[in-house]
């Protein structure tokens, strides 16, 4: 059972960046993170300094949980260019989507590039940039 999207907050300093990256790429492109911009659209948008320090933002190390499974992953939310290190997931993944703008405690539905849906639970933010005083990553 799908459940409704929960609320998200993005930093104004993420959301320049993520449109500005939507909007260099090809259509076709664009189109395949159609998930993204969707997201970008409905969030929340504040200032860096007013981002709570238990919301997923970008270079943010997260742990999440696929709650069907029971399995804790933890990651550092990354623009593609930063992407393929170990422990990175690109923005542009459909993980990365699903969780821009979770707080610690929020899970989300989230389809899957095979079809399926996973409900995915933020369990920690271990660093987030904003609370760090690390604007200009």
């Amino acid at each position: 059972m799908t459940i409704p999207k929960p609320p998200i907050l993005l930093s104004s300093l993420d959301l320049k960046r993520l449109e500005a990256l939507l909007d260099k790429m090809p259509l076709a492109e664009a189109e395949r993170h159609e998930a993204l911009a969707s997201e970008l659209a409905r969030a929340e948008v504040v200032e860096p300094a007013a981002i709570p320090a238990n919301v997923v933002t970008m270079n943010s190390r997260v742990t999440f949980e696929d709650e069907a499974t029971g399995d804790a992953t933890t990651v550092t939310l990354v623009y593609p260019s930063a992407a393929g290190a170990a422990g990175t997931v690109s923005i542009l993944a459909p993980v990365g989507s699903a969780l821009l703008g979770l707080a610690k405690g929020q899970h989300i539905d989230w389809p899957t590039p095979d079809g399926h849906e996973r409900r995915l639970r933020v369990l920690d933010i271990s660093y987030q940039p904003e609370a760090a005083g690390d604007l200009h990553r």
